[in-house]
Parts: structure tokens; C-alpha cells; sequence
């Protein structure tokens, strides 16, 4: 007898409902020994649920559709995360909100009463289609083509639960921006589309630019051009028909080179397409029409307030907060606000207090943003004020959204299996340094910082003005804690992705001093209007490592050294080798 029967009761769909109720009778047949541990894993990973560091917890990954939710569902996650995990809430990279200590036996049910609220972890992890993100601003962009939200949202509905991509050779992810800057980074994602429009027998017809087989990882690979231009009513039968090709021919034995673009690079862009062609002949549906005209683009906005004279109680920091975290919306009179948080991190109370702020001030259509920030919409000029001195009292008026004082880090050793140093202990200091010695680079939109625990690249390391992942170096008989610097990667003037350079490593303890060298050295030494990554070309990869290479000196190691961010002890760090995937 399910003990979460009468949540099951309040669904609306038995397809759903079904779903839960077979994790449930998983998990009993997991503890009785009837499912071996790797059957088992692919199972539970399909539904969200991510085996933790710690024993015998669980991180369950909840899956946020293009990053779009509304007040109730924030308030209902931070309520579960009370009820089943630690009360914190973390944004991802992918748009996803994580909790974290969740019991294996709870998941059913938590999952459960998320779907009450149509909030799913179907496929958040696993071998699937991973979540399907989009530029936060879509929608609101000034500069779009058009509005890519309805197609982002058909495209995760038309493959969830598709037995398509259920049992794949490895995880498969997909992008779309707003427009040709590329915010939602479709050149590191196996299909990434950017909008365009163009003219045919005299009338305007949608489509996409559409790249191919992108990953980051600890082989990165950048997107290849599929096409300058596939209508839109074929996104989902040219997406399907690729991942029947990477189903059938991708590697299964080798987890390492098991994603599409190790494929893409053994057939080469032309092959990969014939064979998509030759797919998408047996397909049952050849065009896949989106209704875009009946989506919601406009949300429920708050009551019209006369606000009055407003007086902002922190002046200074207001005009910073307006500068880097307010843009005009492409609706006249209305404001997107962007809210930087540390590490995506929010408490459950927080977030609460969060969702009733944006209640009163912004339409209600939240959006996690791919830098683990959020953005309120449809903010009136008159309400900016107030919103602010709002939003600054509960802590979330913190200038510099996505400048280089905006670091992204995943959880690394806090929480994951796989991480081998802590990013985000790391980032906290990173941080630190950059608020009290460089303040201004809150307004640096160029030179971004990001941080994953290990080579994998949840924190999108690979592709950073300055990226560092967790290492190790060994020292004798014993192993430190390091990072791996790499450098000159982004988005360059014309939306096009550039991937980082391995340049060193350094012990972890040693990063704001590589951090004050990297800033300074740029600060002297850069020419006038000079972008970060054009510099780094410009001076060459052995410029930098001589620059560090005093850093990385292993004689003039230190106990303190041995120490890794966060941690209350000395750690003898051994390498782990060998760990199973996930």
C-alpha cells in the first residue's frame, strides 16, 4: 500500500501518476535485492534522482522547462525542500533547481506532490533528454526575431516520457537563444537554435539557425552549423531523426566517448546529416507545427499601484543595481530585473520571501537564468524603486548580475560523487577578492569566471575568460587539493563560442593569488577597448604560464596548502580513480 496515496489521488494524469507509482515498486524491489545497483541507477537517474556523496541521501534535480516557473511553483519547491531535503534551493546551469538529502524511500512521493503543481524530474538526469533551456529573456529580448519560448516548451513536451530517448548510449542536451549574441550558448549543446526569419515568395517565414553536435566536458567540442536556415515546423522531426542516428550509432561501451559529438567528429558533419535525412524518411511525423500564436507571452501582472514618492534607502547601490541588473523589455514601459544570487544558492525561507517580492512587482513568469541567477519580467518603471528597496532588505539587491563578480560554480565536493576539489568554497573567495579589491568589475560583462569541481564542466568552465575545475597534484607521499586554469573562452562580438585553453595547475589554496595575478596583468598590459580573450590570443598560451608558474612551485608548499576550501581539516588527497558515472 502506497503511504502517498491521496497525493497520487490529486493528479490529473494517470500517465504520470503511473510513472511515480513504478519508482515506488522500484525502489521496494531495490531493497529486497530483486534490482541489481547499475539497473537500478539508470532507473532512478531517469527520474531525477542523483545518488549523493553522502550515504544514503539522494540530490533530486527538478526539471524547469526553459528555465520558466510561476511564484506558486517556487513556493511549492521551497516547501518540499522543508518537508524532504535541507531547505535550500540550488539553481543549475541547465535551468534546474536541485535539492539536496533527500531519502531514496521519500523521492515517490516528493515527486508526486511536485506534479501537483505540474513540476516534473522526469528526465532530468540519466541517458534521456536532459532539460531543454532557453535565453532567459525570450520573450522580453529587444533584440529577437521572435519569441523562442513556445517552441522550447513543445520541444521538451514532444520528448518527454518519448520512447525515443529513453534508454540512450549517454545524455543529450538542447538549446535554444533569443537571438544571434547566443545567450543561451547553443554552441557547446548537442542542437542549439537561434531564431531567424526569412523572406520567401514575399512572406516572412520562421526558422532556426541550427548547430550540431557541441559538449563541453574534459573534451570540448563546439557546435557545428547544420543549417543557416530549417523551418520552424521541422525543429522536432530534424531533432528526432538525430537522435535516432545517435541511438543507433553512438558508442555504448566506452561511457567516455559516448556522446554525440565524438560521432559527429568519427562520420563528419555531412554523413551525420544523410543518415538524419534517411531517419527522418520513416518518421511518423514529418512536420511538427507549433501553435506559437495561443502561447501565453504575456503573464498575469501584478495590480496597478500608485507607488508614490519612493525614496531608495541606499542610493549608491541602486544606481549600480540599475545599471547591471535592468534592462528595457522590448514591451515598452516594462523592465526585466535580474537577481544575483551566491552559487545559485537560496534558502527555502528566502525563496518564499523572494516569490512574494516579485508578486507584487514583476508578471508572474520567473525565469532561472543559465548563470544560476533568476529574472522577474514586466516590471514598471515606477514599481523599480520599491522592488529594490524590497528586494535589497531580504539580500537580493546584489549588483554585477553576470559580470566577472558573478561567478558560477556547480556543487563539486559539497554534495557530488564526482567532484575532486570544492568549486564552490573556491568561488566564495574568488568572490571575496573581487568585492573588496576590484570592485569595479561589476561592470565587466566580458570577463566571466566559472568553476566545476572536476573536468566535467557543470560550472561551463571550459567555456570562461577564466575557467578553473578541480584537480589534484601530488606532492611526495601526499596529494593537494589543485585547479586547473584555463583561459580565454566566451562568446565572442558575433555570438560565436570560443573554448578555453588549458594553461596550468595550481594548488586550490593558491587561486585568489592566480586570480590578482590574471586581473592585474590584464589591467597593465591589455590595450585600450582590448576584450579578455582577444588579449590572451594575443599574448599566447606561454605567457600565461609563465605568469603562473611560480603559483604552481611545489617547494614553497604549505600545510594550510593541503587544506581545501571548506574543509576544517588537513585532507591527504588521493586521486579517485575509477569512480562509477553518473
Amino acid at each position: 500500500m502506497l503511504s502517498f496515496r491521496s497525493e497520487l489521488e490529486n493528479l490529473e494524469n494517470p500517465v504520470v501518476e503511473n510513472d511515480i507509482i513504478d519508482l515506488a515498486n522500484k525502489i521496494s524491489q531495490f531493497r529486497n535485492l530483486q534490482i541489481d545497483d547499475e539497473k537500478f541507477r539508470s532507473i532512478r537517474l531517469a527520474r531525477g534522482v542523483y545518488g549523493q556523496r553522502q550515504p544514503g541521501v539522494q540530490m533530486v534535480r527538478i526539471k524547469i522547462p526553459y528555465g520558466k516557473m510561476t511564484f506558486r511553483q517556487l513556493r511549492k519547491i521551497a516547501d518540499l525542500s522543508d518537508e524532504f531535503a535541507s531547505s535550500k534551493l540550488h539553481a543549475t546551469t541547465r535551468q534546474d533547481i536541485q535539492i539536496h538529502y533527500v531519502s531514496l524511500d521519500k523521492t515517490p512521493e516528493l515527486w508526486a506532490k511536485l506534479e501537483q503543481d505540474n513540476i516534473t524530474i522526469r528526465e532530468a538526469c540519466g541517458n534521456t533528454v536532459r532539460n531543454v533551456t532557453a535565453s532567459d529573456k525570450a520573450g522580453i529580448d529587444p533584440n529577437e526575431p521572435f519569441d523562442v519560448s513556445p517552441y522550447a516548451h513543445a520541444v521538451f513536451e514532444y520528448f518527454l516520457r518519448n520512447p525515443v530517448c529513453q534508454e540512450m548510449g549517454r545524455k543529450f542536451k538542447i538549446a535554444l537563444s533569443s537571438s544571434t549574441e547566443d545567450s543561451a550558448f547553443a554552441f557547446i549543446h548537442d542542437v542549439g537554435a537561434i531564431p531567424k526569419i526569412k523572406t520567401i515568395d514575399g512572406k516572412e517565414v520562421r526558422g532556426f539557425k541550427v548547430y550540431v553536435g557541441g559538449g563541453l566536458g574534459a573534451q570540448p567540442f563546439l557546435a557545428q552549423l547544420a543549417y543557416d536556415f530549417l523551418p520552424e515546423d521541422q525543429l522536432i522531426p530534424f531533432t528526432e531523426g538525430l537522435l535516432r542516428v545517435f541511438d543507433r550509432y553512438g558508442e555504448r561501451a566506452r561511457r567516455q566517448k559516448a556522446r554525440l559529438k565524438f560521432l559527429l567528429n568519427d562520420l563528419g558533419l555531412q554523413e551525420l546529416l544523410r543518415l538524419v535525412a534517411e531517419e527522418q524518411k520513416a518518421l511518423k511525423v514529418k512536420t511538427y507545427t507549433i501553435d506559437h500564436e495561443s502561447f501565453d507571452a504575456i503573464p498575469a501582472l501584478p495590480a496597478h499601484a500608485d507607488y508614490g514618492q519612493v525614496e531608495v534607502h541606499d542610493v549608491k547601490k541602486f544606481d549600480q543595481w540599475y545599471q547591471t541588473n535592468v534592462f528595457e523589455q522590448k514591451q515598452k514601459g516594462y523592465y526585466g530585473v535580474y537577481v544575483k544570487l551566491l552559487l545559485g544558492d537560496m534558502s527555502s525561507d528566502l525563496a518564499r520571501t523572494f516569490a512574494d517580492i516579485a508578486e507584487k512587482y514583476a508578471g508572474n513568469d520567473i525565469r532561472v537564468t543559465v548563470n544560476q541567477g533568476y529574472l522577474l519580467k514586466f516590471v514598471t518603471k515606477e514599481a523599480l524603486k520599491p522592488l529594490f528597496n524590497e528586494l535589497n532588505a531580504a539580500g537580493l539587491a546584489e549588483p554585477g548580475f553576470d559580470s566577472t563578480a558573478d561567478i558560477t560554480a556547480c556543487p563539486g565536493t559539497d554534495t557530488c560523487n564526482l567532484g575532486i576539489s570544492s568549486s564552490t568554497g573556491i568561488a566564495k573567495a574568488l568572490e571575496d577578492v573581487i568585492r573588496n579589491e576590484y570592485p569595479d568589475l561589476i561592470h565587466n560583462q566580458d570577463i566571466k569566471i566559472k568553476i566545476s569541481g572536476c573536468p566535467n564542466s557543470c560550472g561551463q568552465h571550459g567555456m570562461a575568460a577564466i575557467g578553473l575545475h578541480g584537480s589534484s597534484i601530488k606532492n611526495g607521499e601526499h596529494v593537494l587539493p589543485a585547479i586547473q586554469v584555463m583561459l580565454g573562452g566566451g562568446v565572442n562580438t558575433d555570438g560565436e563560442g570560443e573554448v578555453a585553453d588549458r594553461v596550468i595547475k595550481v594548488p586550490s589554496k593558491r587561486g585568489p593569488e592566480v586570480l590578482r595575478s590574471l586581473l592585474d596583468d590584464y589591467d597593465s598590459n591589455s590595450l585600450d577597448g582590448e576584450y579578455y580573450k582577444d588579449y590572451f590570443k594575443r599574448q599566447g598560451k606561454m605567457y600565461f604560464y609563465t605568469l603562473l608558474k611560480p603559483l604552481a612551485e611545489l617547494s614553497t608548499v604549505t600545510p594550510s596548502d593541503y587544506i581545501d576550501w571548506g574543509k576544517m581539516k588537513i585532507l591527504l588527497w588521493k586521486r579517485r580513480l575509477g569512480n562509477a558515472r553518473e
